[in-house]
């Protein structure tokens, strides 16, 4: 008899999950047929569900609370800022609740909701919108196998380039000037709670 493999270091996990804010409203969730899939101990998804993922194994489910430390961050003040209009017109006809990504001065990618419009500025919010918010993970773990070399190889590169301030593996890390560059408005990218 094998004994079943538990979530830790360098394991390929697949789950399900149901994430809930505080006030108990689904923020989203996944199926059998779409699941997330990620390699455990490479910061691919956020630290207060890895860190109480560790040991389960398959068929495993559990409530998860991860405060804001641990998941998403607290709110910052100072990622609330105005863009003067006449400065972008690129931008054109954004709305409130658009995303928005700028090239931050070392290259990396910054994300941006549009949280206010008028005829002047644009008042935009570069914190996650969920940060400052306790959230609560409804799990099922549907496998947990050791992770393949290409999928540690992976992680591992995915790893590196958050450090750099960038989650996009496509994108090139030139040099950067001192100032947000406006390429306009975000793809729509799913990659789970990370």
């Amino acid at each position: 008899m094998t004994l079943a493999t538990q979530v830790g270091p360098d394991t390929f996990v697949t789950l399900t999950y149901t994430l809930y804010d505080e006030e108990g409203e689904v923020i989203e969730s996944t199926t059998a047929d779409d699941p997330l899939t990620y390699v455990h101990g490479y910061g691919q998804i956020v630290p207060g569900l890895e860190r109480a993922l560790e040991g389960l194994e398959r068929g495993a489910t559990r409530s998860i609370v991860v405060p804001p430390e641990e998941g998403y961050g607290e709110y910052d003040d100072e990622g609330l800022f105005e863009v003067p209009r006449s400065e972008h017109p690129e931008l054109g006809d954004v709305q409130v609740d658009d995303e928005l990504v700028a090239e931050g001065p070392h290259g990396e990618e910054i994300a941006m909701r549009v949280v206010g419009v008028n005829d002047e500025v644009l008042t935009l919010d570069a914190n996650h919108p969920l940060a400052g918010t306790t959230l609560r993970f409804e799990i099922e773990i549907l496998d947990v196998r050791p992770a393949t070399e290409e999928e540690i190889a992976e992680a591992e590169e995915e790893l590196e380039l958050e450090a750099e301030g960038c989650d996009d593996p496509t994108h090139d890390h030139g040099a950067g000037g001192d100032e947000l560059l406006w390429p306009g408005r975000k793809d729509d990218k799913n990659h789970g709670p990370s």
